[in-house]
């Protein structure tokens, strides 16, 4: 009698940890399949397409008190057949933790996120959760932030090695070996946003350190140090919007590669012809390399969510065009509500090189982009479908002559969404 006396104490106070914190649990399935013919570079002519279907899976842990949150997001990313029958272990590792953080109130304002998280600012331009990709983009990171009223200010600090062996005394040196898509060994950046009624503007200031090495490819040999820094503007008021960015780079990048005069500068402008109807019209222009021995005037945007920007074919700072001729986007676009849950989108962007290629070509071609969604009760369903029209300067700078490339290059895909909410238990 007295043991169960206690089991009921334990879930009486168990239950009432939960109605005085909040417990929820949710999760993503999403399943996307793609036909590949062109898509990030040109398909030779006779090559077969790229086809498969992948998922994405995420299970979603969050507990919060008055004075702190934490959250936990577990991750696997499946290709449809990858694993043999019977395969006692995951083929491509992929299982993983996306994100797991927590998240401390410190009073008047200011709160602390420390740990594996998403970080995500304005358009995305510069940083973002690159969602668009089944693995999405994270940060090992501390971050302190200060909000009040409409007024922003974020310090992100991170620092990245292959391995702390703090068990004993064995421990020698940080060296951060991984390298490939601007992987840093530490970051530091400040942000600011101040917003008003109808306009907004913030400030990026973000600093990357990059491990490199002597000759021999083996020594660690100090870290290369990347400033970029710039401002992201919005303006919207009735059926008007803007949005602007400007951003420069100075400074080395991986391989101590001086940067010098690299910039970016967008301008985009919205407006709503009607209540099924939104217009856009935008242009981009991105600096590339200017030839010189041992420096560059190339920009790239880092850790942005680079889909989101110069066509979704990902021909341009997709895992590519690092250090190449720059990029002139222009582009148009239009988006219809066909009823209360389906829309269409479409955009036309035309390419062109920041600089020559040594032909002296600089136009690169034209794209089309078509998304269809569908919102369904509980689910979502999109269908895309890309067109590029390859101009002469696209083949000179992917290194295939129009002859040997298919005459059409295109990609079409398909994806469901599913976010079930499992639990939620507790008051916010």
């Amino acid at each position: 009698m007295k043991k169960e006396k206690y089991v009921v104490l334990a879930l009486v106070l168990f239950t009432t940890q939960f109605i005085m914190a909040q417990f929820t649990i949710d999760g993503e399935f999403r399943p996307r399949t793609e036909y590949r013919h062109g898509f990030g570079t040109l398909i030779a002519d006779g090559a077969d397409a790229g086809y498969g279907i992948s998922t994405r899976a995420r299970l979603n842990f969050g507990y919060a008190e008055e004075s702190y949150k934490v959250y936990v997001s577990l991750q696997d990313v499946m290709t449809w057949g990858e694993n043999r029958q019977l395969l006692p272990a995951d083929a491509n590792n992929s299982f993983a933790l996306f994100e797991a953080y927590a998240e401390l109130k410190l009073g008047s304002g200011f709160t602390t996120k420390i740990g594996r998280q998403s970080i995500s600012y304005d358009d995305q331009r510069i940083m973002g959760g690159l969602d668009w990709a089944q693995q999405g983009r994270n940060h090992d990171a501390a971050l302190l932030s200060y909000e009040k009223d409409k007024f922003l200010l974020d310090v992100g600090l991170a620092f990245n090695q292959d391995k702390a062996d703090l068990s004993g005394f064995s421990s020698v040196g940080t060296e951060y070996s991984t390298t490939g898509f601007f992987s840093y060994k530490a970051m530091q950046y400040l942000y600011l946003k101040q917003s008003w009624d109808a306009f907004s503007g913030s400030l990026l200031v973000l600093n990357n350190g990059f491990q490199e090495y002597e000759d021999d490819g083996i020594t660690a040999d100090g870290t290369s140090s990347l400033l970029t820094f710039g401002t992201h503007l919005g303006y919207s008021k009735g059926t008007l919007g803007l949005e602007g960015n400007l951003f420069l780079q100075t400074g080395q990048r991986q391989g101590e590669v001086d940067v010098k005069g690299a910039y970016l500068a967008s301008l985009d402008l919205s407006v709503k012809a009607s209540d099924k109807v939104n217009l856009g019209l935008g242009a981009e222009i991105i600096s590339g390399n200017d030839g010189d021995a041992g420096e560059t005037g190339a920009f790239f945007p880092l850790y942005g969510t680079n889909h989101k920007f110069n066509g979704f074919m990902d021909y341009f700072y997709v895992g590519n065009h690092a250090n190449s001729i720059g990029l002139v986007d222009v582009h148009v676009s239009a988006n219809f509500k066909l009823n209360e849950t389906s829309s269409l989108m479409i955009k036309a962007l035309n390419f062109s090189g920041e600089q020559e290629l040594p032909s002296g070509e600089k136009s690169l071609g034209t794209e089309i982009d078509l998304v269809f969604s569908k919102k369904f009760k509980g689910y979502g369903l999109a269908i895309g479908y890309s067109q590029l029209f390859a101009s002469d300067g696209m083949y000179e700078l992917k290194g295939i002559t129009e002859d040997a490339a298919a005459g059409g290059q295109n990609w079409a895909w398909a994806m469901l969404t599913i976010k079930p909410k499992f639990l939620n238990t507790g008051v916010k």
